[in-house]
């Protein structure tokens, strides 16, 4: 059974916009680009995967947050 937790509107309107800082989504593209390109060292793979799993933790927090408010993402 799922249990019921109320939450102040205000924090999950603040999950619904979290994103990844501009600097650190940045060095996210960088790497993806040089990715692409097959010029990743050993040590940007490691930050890489690091970005994505953050990205997508994020992604999936807004993604619920954005269904508690009735919303759709955009």
């Amino acid at each position: 059974m799922a249990a019921v937790i109320e939450a102040p509107l205000e924090m999950i309107e603040s999950l619904a916009a979290m994103r990844l800082p501009a600097k650190t989504d940045r060095r996210l593209q960088q790497l993806m680009d040089r990715n692409t390109n097959g010029l990743l060292t050993p040590t940007e793979r490691e930050d890489l995967e690091a970005l994505v799993e953050w990205s997508e933790t994020i992604s999936l927090v807004r993604a619920q947050s954005m269904h508690l408010l009735g919303r759709k993402p955009a």
